[in-house]
């Protein structure tokens, strides 16, 4: 049997797609309050926005057990896997890679490898597609880490989103960012950089922040994927119609923004990922 593919939840790859290209999902949990539920089992993205919209207290989010990703490898084990190739979000992020880490050095069947995408949303998922993709065409586990490797390699994240308040409670940004941003009513751009959230620019309107990620994605050179996804923004369908002359390799893949990375967007939010393609300075 191939080398299986194992990604978590905070990928946000559509459930249809994950099961195509044989991506097992460990799901992280979202708590509100005392209320702790499983992403995509006991919570749906629909349902966590609704959730969202009646409570005046953040969700807070956390990463699955050791024992859950241990489960399933030993699952696909049980099925014949000779390797597996697990795909986290950013260990700079969650404490999700750990937690595949530890259930790593605990397994004693076939070789496990942990590839800490140093990303999050579709750019952890652009990086566990395109390790699904290598084992589907046989590769070995080696190569399939480097197929991973390689698309962390080019791969970049943006979004543009309304407020940094989320992520100034969620600790992913600093609070004099954030406070800043708030005071000024600017939309800020954020980027995924090194593994961490980093605001990337400040525009005066929503409509500014979508035409800068536009700009963005043009000025990028030749792309190999490209991935548009949104937290139940109105004006999705708009920017996409900004970059929908852009050309790609693989079909451009839309998606939404779930419950573990829509705790720290917020709603409306807007992301954009891309990997550009290989000799791209």
């Amino acid at each position: 049997m191939p080398v299986r593919v194992v990604c978590d939840s905070g990928c946000d790859l559509p459930a249809a797609l994950a099961v195509e290209r044989g991506i097992a999902i460990v799901p992280l949990h979202v708590r509100f309050g005392s209320i702790e539920l499983v992403d995509g089992e006991e919570l749906t993205t629909k349902e966590f926005w609704a959730r969202c919209a009646s409570s005046d207290e953040l969700p807070e989010t956390a990463a699955p057990a050791p024992g859950a990703f241990h489960a399933v490898f030993e699952s696909l084990a049980a099925a014949g896997a000779d390797g597996i190739v697990c795909v986290t979000l950013s260990s700079k992020l969650s404490a999700t890679y750990e937690a595949a880490a530890q259930a790593a050095r605990a397994f004693t069947g076939p070789p496990v490898y942990i590839v800490d995408s140093l990303s999050v949303t579709l750019g952890e998922g652009m990086v566990a597609l395109a390790a699904a993709e290598a084992a589907a065409n046989g590769i070995d586990v080696a190569g399939v880490v480097a197929a991973a490797e390689s698309t962390r390699a080019r791969l970049s994240v943006f979004g543009a989103i309304d407020t940094l308040e989320n992520l100034r409670k969620g600790g992913r940004i600093g609070g004099a960012a954030a406070a800043l941003g708030t005071l000024l009513s600017i939309k800020p751009v954020i980027e995924v950089r090194d593994g961490v959230v980093e605001q990337e620019s400040r525009q005066r309107t929503r409509a500014k922040s979508l035409r800068y990620l536009a700009d963005k994605v043009h000025a990028a050179g030749p792309l190999e994927r490209l991935a548009v996804i949104g937290a139940g923004a109105p004006d999705l369908d708009q920017f996409v119609a900004l970059i929908d002359d852009v050309k790609v390799r693989y079909p451009r893949l839309t998606g939404e923004i779930g419950p573990v990375i829509g705790t720290h967007a917020g709603p409306g939010a807007i992301g954009v990922v891309w990997v550009t393609a290989l000799g791209t300075p």
